[in-house]
Protein backbone atom coordinates (compact mmCIF):
# COMPACT_ATOMS: atom_id res chain seq x y z
CA UNK A 1 0.00 0.00 0.00
CA UNK A 2 1.23 3.15 -1.05
CA UNK A 3 2.57 6.09 1.78
CA UNK A 4 0.03 9.01 1.95
CA UNK A 5 1.65 11.98 -0.22
CA UNK A 6 0.98 14.15 3.41
CA UNK A 7 3.32 11.83 5.07
CA UNK A 8 6.06 13.82 2.80
CA UNK A 9 5.24 17.16 3.41
CA UNK A 10 6.78 19.09 5.72
CA UNK A 11 6.69 22.82 6.30
CA UNK A 12 10.39 22.59 7.73
CA UNK A 13 11.60 20.21 4.96
CA UNK A 14 15.37 21.93 3.92
CA UNK A 15 18.40 20.71 2.58
CA UNK A 16 20.56 19.25 5.07
CA UNK A 17 17.80 19.11 7.79
CA UNK A 18 14.51 19.69 8.48
CA UNK A 19 14.59 22.15 11.51
CA UNK A 20 15.53 26.16 11.96
CA UNK A 21 17.14 25.52 15.39
CA UNK A 22 20.71 26.02 13.57
CA UNK A 23 22.16 26.54 9.53
CA UNK A 24 23.62 23.64 7.81
CA UNK A 25 26.93 23.19 7.29
CA UNK A 26 29.73 20.81 6.57
CA UNK A 27 32.83 21.22 9.27
CA UNK A 28 34.58 21.27 6.00
CA UNK A 29 33.41 24.33 4.40
CA UNK A 30 33.90 26.24 7.19
CA UNK A 31 36.78 29.06 7.52
CA UNK A 32 39.74 27.56 9.00
CA UNK A 33 39.66 28.55 12.97
CA UNK A 34 43.17 29.79 14.27
CA UNK A 35 43.67 29.50 18.19
CA UNK A 36 45.88 31.95 20.24
CA UNK A 37 49.57 31.32 19.59
CA UNK A 38 48.47 29.67 16.27
CA UNK A 39 47.66 26.43 18.25
CA UNK A 40 45.86 23.45 16.83
CA UNK A 41 43.98 21.58 19.48
CA UNK A 42 41.82 23.24 21.79
CA UNK A 43 41.58 20.93 25.08
CA UNK A 44 38.35 21.51 27.12
CA UNK A 45 38.10 19.30 30.17
CA UNK A 46 34.67 19.85 31.97
CA UNK A 47 34.50 18.51 34.97
CA UNK A 48 31.03 17.81 36.47
CA UNK A 49 30.35 18.35 40.23
CA UNK A 50 27.28 16.56 41.29
CA UNK A 51 24.53 16.44 44.00
CA UNK A 52 22.73 12.96 43.25
CA UNK A 53 20.14 12.68 45.71
CA UNK A 54 19.44 9.55 48.15
CA UNK A 55 16.04 9.26 47.56
CA UNK A 56 15.27 10.40 43.83
CA UNK A 57 11.99 11.07 42.51
CA UNK A 58 12.40 10.27 38.88
CA UNK A 59 10.48 12.32 37.58
CA UNK A 60 9.90 13.05 34.59
CA UNK A 61 13.05 9.94 33.84
CA UNK A 62 15.40 9.02 36.33
CA UNK A 63 18.91 10.26 35.38
CA UNK A 64 22.01 8.33 34.07
CA UNK A 65 24.10 7.53 37.27
CA UNK A 66 21.22 7.70 40.01
CA UNK A 67 20.47 5.46 42.89
CA UNK A 68 18.94 1.85 40.99
CA UNK A 69 19.12 0.11 44.62
CA UNK A 70 15.62 0.12 47.24
CA UNK A 71 16.26 3.14 49.72
CA UNK A 72 18.67 3.80 50.98
CA UNK A 73 21.22 3.46 48.34
CA UNK A 74 24.32 3.76 50.45
CA UNK A 75 26.73 1.69 48.01
CA UNK A 76 25.72 4.43 45.04
CA UNK A 77 25.42 7.56 47.32
CA UNK A 78 28.63 7.39 48.54
CA UNK A 79 30.27 6.78 45.78
CA UNK A 80 28.89 9.88 44.17
CA UNK A 81 30.34 11.30 47.39
CA UNK A 82 33.50 9.92 47.10
CA UNK A 83 34.43 12.34 43.81
CA UNK A 84 33.39 15.24 45.77
CA UNK A 85 35.33 14.09 48.82
CA UNK A 86 38.17 12.45 47.78
CA UNK A 87 38.72 11.99 43.90
CA UNK A 88 38.24 16.00 42.85
CA UNK A 89 41.83 16.71 44.70
CA UNK A 90 43.21 14.23 42.56
CA UNK A 91 42.32 15.72 39.77
CA UNK A 92 42.93 19.09 40.85
CA UNK A 93 46.82 17.85 41.63
CA UNK A 94 46.81 16.75 37.83
CA UNK A 95 45.07 19.38 36.04
CA UNK A 96 47.64 21.34 38.22
CA UNK A 97 51.22 19.44 36.77
CA UNK A 98 49.89 19.18 33.62
CA UNK A 99 49.06 22.71 32.58
CA UNK A 100 45.42 22.19 32.59
CA UNK A 101 42.82 24.69 32.40
CA UNK A 102 39.68 22.80 33.80
CA UNK A 103 35.74 24.16 33.49
CA UNK A 104 33.63 22.86 36.44
CA UNK A 105 29.25 21.99 35.78
CA UNK A 106 28.23 22.17 39.28
CA UNK A 107 24.83 21.39 40.45
CA UNK A 108 23.35 24.32 42.59
CA UNK A 109 22.32 22.42 45.65
CA UNK A 110 26.02 20.67 45.53
CA UNK A 111 27.32 24.62 45.95
CA UNK A 112 25.01 25.21 48.72
CA UNK A 113 25.75 21.52 50.23
CA UNK A 114 29.50 21.68 49.60
CA UNK A 115 30.85 24.85 50.40
CA UNK A 116 34.20 23.82 51.21
CA UNK A 117 33.94 22.40 47.37
CA UNK A 118 32.70 25.84 45.92
CA UNK A 119 35.45 27.48 47.47
CA UNK A 120 38.30 25.26 46.07
CA UNK A 121 36.93 25.62 42.68
CA UNK A 122 36.68 29.80 43.45
CA UNK A 123 39.78 29.91 44.74
CA UNK A 124 41.34 28.23 41.52
CA UNK A 125 39.86 31.12 39.87
CA UNK A 126 38.21 28.44 37.28
CA UNK A 127 35.18 28.86 35.57
CA UNK A 128 31.59 27.22 36.57
CA UNK A 129 29.00 26.29 34.71
CA UNK A 130 25.10 26.18 35.07
CA UNK A 131 24.14 21.96 35.52
CA UNK A 132 20.56 22.77 36.89
CA UNK A 133 19.60 22.08 40.81
CA UNK A 134 20.61 18.73 41.21
CA UNK A 135 20.88 15.41 39.40
CA UNK A 136 17.18 14.33 40.10
CA UNK A 137 15.65 17.61 38.25
CA UNK A 138 16.15 16.53 34.49
CA UNK A 139 15.19 18.77 31.58
CA UNK A 140 13.03 16.71 29.68
CA UNK A 141 9.66 16.27 28.09
CA UNK A 142 6.97 16.30 30.79
CA UNK A 143 8.44 18.91 32.63
CA UNK A 144 6.03 21.86 32.04
CA UNK A 145 7.24 24.91 30.55
CA UNK A 146 6.31 26.98 34.10
CA UNK A 147 7.71 24.28 35.97
CA UNK A 148 11.29 24.22 33.89
CA UNK A 149 11.79 28.26 33.97
CA UNK A 150 11.21 27.97 37.38
CA UNK A 151 14.27 25.77 37.85
CA UNK A 152 16.47 27.73 35.46
CA UNK A 153 16.22 30.27 37.35
CA UNK A 154 16.47 29.31 40.58
CA UNK A 155 19.22 27.16 39.66
CA UNK A 156 21.34 29.87 38.17
CA UNK A 157 20.42 32.33 40.45
CA UNK A 158 21.49 30.24 43.48
CA UNK A 159 24.90 29.47 41.52
CA UNK A 160 25.51 32.81 40.61
CA UNK A 161 24.83 33.93 43.99
CA UNK A 162 26.99 31.45 45.88
CA UNK A 163 29.68 31.26 43.10
CA UNK A 164 30.18 35.05 42.15
CA UNK A 165 30.19 34.33 38.91
CA UNK A 166 28.56 35.34 35.90
CA UNK A 167 28.03 31.59 34.54
CA UNK A 168 27.82 32.38 30.97
CA UNK A 169 27.26 28.06 30.37
CA UNK A 170 25.35 25.74 31.28
CA UNK A 171 25.47 21.74 30.80
CA UNK A 172 22.11 19.68 31.32
CA UNK A 173 22.13 16.93 33.74
CA UNK A 174 22.74 13.69 31.26
CA UNK A 175 22.52 16.20 28.60
CA UNK A 176 18.62 15.92 28.59
CA UNK A 177 16.52 19.07 26.99
CA UNK A 178 12.93 19.63 26.47
CA UNK A 179 11.26 21.67 23.95
CA UNK A 180 11.57 25.07 25.69
CA UNK A 181 14.99 24.36 27.28
CA UNK A 182 17.08 26.74 24.81
CA UNK A 183 15.06 29.43 24.97
CA UNK A 184 14.69 29.44 29.18
CA UNK A 185 18.46 29.49 29.11
CA UNK A 186 18.89 32.59 26.70
CA UNK A 187 16.41 34.20 28.93
CA UNK A 188 18.39 33.81 31.92
CA UNK A 189 21.85 35.05 30.61
CA UNK A 190 23.23 32.18 29.15
CA UNK A 191 25.51 32.35 26.53
CA UNK A 192 26.67 28.90 25.62
CA UNK A 193 25.07 25.02 26.15
CA UNK A 194 26.91 21.71 26.15
CA UNK A 195 24.06 19.61 25.36
CA UNK A 196 24.33 18.92 21.94
CA UNK A 197 27.13 16.41 20.39
CA UNK A 198 26.34 16.44 16.81
CA UNK A 199 30.02 18.90 16.15
CA UNK A 200 33.09 19.33 16.81
CA UNK A 201 33.28 22.86 16.98
CA UNK A 202 30.90 25.39 18.10
CA UNK A 203 28.09 26.67 16.11
CA UNK A 204 25.32 29.36 16.54
CA UNK A 205 21.56 27.94 17.97
CA UNK A 206 18.59 29.84 17.25
CA UNK A 207 16.07 30.88 19.73
CA UNK A 208 13.58 33.75 19.93
CA UNK A 209 15.57 35.59 22.72
CA UNK A 210 18.59 35.07 20.28
CA UNK A 211 21.42 32.87 19.25
CA UNK A 212 22.99 30.93 22.10
CA UNK A 213 26.51 29.01 21.08
CA UNK A 214 26.16 25.25 21.01
CA UNK A 215 29.23 23.68 22.46
CA UNK A 216 28.97 20.27 21.86
CA UNK A 217 30.94 18.06 24.97
CA UNK A 218 31.52 14.70 23.43
CA UNK A 219 29.86 11.80 24.99
CA UNK A 220 31.78 9.04 22.90
CA UNK A 221 34.98 10.03 25.29
CA UNK A 222 33.27 10.80 28.65
CA UNK A 223 34.79 8.94 31.19
CA UNK A 224 31.04 7.35 32.98
CA UNK A 225 30.04 6.45 29.75
CA UNK A 226 33.10 4.17 28.59
CA UNK A 227 34.28 3.18 31.63
CA UNK A 228 30.91 2.32 33.53
CA UNK A 229 28.47 2.19 30.44
CA UNK A 230 30.29 0.55 27.67
CA UNK A 231 32.50 -0.90 30.06
CA UNK A 232 35.55 -0.16 28.69
CA UNK A 233 39.02 -0.83 30.79
CA UNK A 234 40.46 3.05 32.27
CA UNK A 235 43.32 2.02 30.28
CA UNK A 236 41.59 1.83 26.84
CA UNK A 237 39.74 4.95 27.79
CA UNK A 238 43.35 6.72 27.91
CA UNK A 239 44.35 5.19 24.63
CA UNK A 240 40.91 6.19 23.15
CA UNK A 241 41.29 9.89 24.34
CA UNK A 242 45.08 9.67 22.67
CA UNK A 243 44.00 8.80 19.43
CA UNK A 244 41.65 11.05 19.29
CA UNK A 245 44.15 13.98 20.11
CA UNK A 246 46.47 12.40 17.40
CA UNK A 247 43.12 12.32 14.91
CA UNK A 248 42.09 16.04 15.60
CA UNK A 249 45.81 17.77 15.54
CA UNK A 250 46.05 15.76 11.94
CA UNK A 251 43.16 17.01 11.02
CA UNK A 252 43.80 20.02 12.12
CA UNK A 253 46.87 20.62 10.16
CA UNK A 254 45.04 20.33 7.17
CA UNK A 255 41.59 22.10 8.02
CA UNK A 256 41.82 24.31 10.57
CA UNK A 257 41.70 24.13 14.52
CA UNK A 258 39.20 21.58 16.22
CA UNK A 259 38.50 20.19 19.66
CA UNK A 260 39.56 17.61 21.98
CA UNK A 261 36.36 17.86 24.77
CA UNK A 262 36.62 15.28 27.67
CA UNK A 263 34.26 15.20 30.19
CA UNK A 264 34.90 14.36 33.46
CA UNK A 265 33.39 13.02 36.61
CA UNK A 266 36.03 12.73 40.00
CA UNK A 267 33.52 9.84 41.25
CA UNK A 268 34.27 7.68 38.02
CA UNK A 269 38.51 8.73 37.34
CA UNK A 270 39.19 9.88 40.98
CA UNK A 271 39.82 6.47 41.56
CA UNK A 272 42.98 5.25 43.16
CA UNK A 273 42.98 2.43 40.54
CA UNK A 274 42.30 4.83 37.97
CA UNK A 275 43.86 8.10 38.13
CA UNK A 276 47.36 6.90 36.27
CA UNK A 277 45.58 6.88 33.43
CA UNK A 278 43.77 10.02 33.82
CA UNK A 279 47.27 11.49 34.29
CA UNK A 280 48.68 9.59 31.60
CA UNK A 281 45.83 10.80 29.21
CA UNK A 282 46.96 14.50 29.91
CA UNK A 283 50.30 14.04 30.10
CA UNK A 284 49.77 12.77 26.43
CA UNK A 285 47.65 15.47 25.23
CA UNK A 286 49.92 17.97 26.62
CA UNK A 287 52.90 16.87 25.23
CA UNK A 288 51.87 18.09 22.04
CA UNK A 289 53.36 21.00 21.28
CA UNK A 290 49.79 22.10 19.31
CA UNK A 291 47.90 22.17 21.95
CA UNK A 292 46.10 24.98 23.85
CA UNK A 293 44.33 23.98 27.46
CA UNK A 294 41.44 26.23 27.77
CA UNK A 295 38.29 26.43 29.55
CA UNK A 296 34.80 26.82 27.60
CA UNK A 297 34.54 30.68 27.63
CA UNK A 298 37.65 31.50 26.13
CA UNK A 299 37.09 28.77 23.61
CA UNK A 300 34.13 30.79 22.60
CA UNK A 301 35.34 34.36 22.39
CA UNK A 302 37.59 32.87 19.34
CA UNK A 303 34.68 31.65 17.55
CA UNK A 304 32.94 34.64 18.14
CA UNK A 305 35.65 37.10 17.63
CA UNK A 306 35.89 35.07 14.41
CA UNK A 307 31.95 35.97 13.15
CA UNK A 308 30.83 31.86 13.86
Amino acid sequence: MALDQACMEYPKRSYGMDHDRYEWSMLTQRPPVVWPDDKKLALWVNVSLQHFPMNPTGKPVKLPGSMTMPYPDLRHYTLRDYGNRVGIYRFFKAFDQYGIQPTFAINARLAERCPYLLGAVKERGNEILGHSWSMDTPHAGGLSEVDEADLVQRSLQRLRELSGQQVRGWLSPGKLESEHTPELLKANGIDYFCDWVNDELPYRFHTRHGDLWAMPLSTELEDRFVVMDNQHSEGSWAQQVMDACDFLLAEANEQGGRILSLSLHPWVMGQPHRIKHLEAALAYVMSKPGVWSASASEIIEVIDRRGG
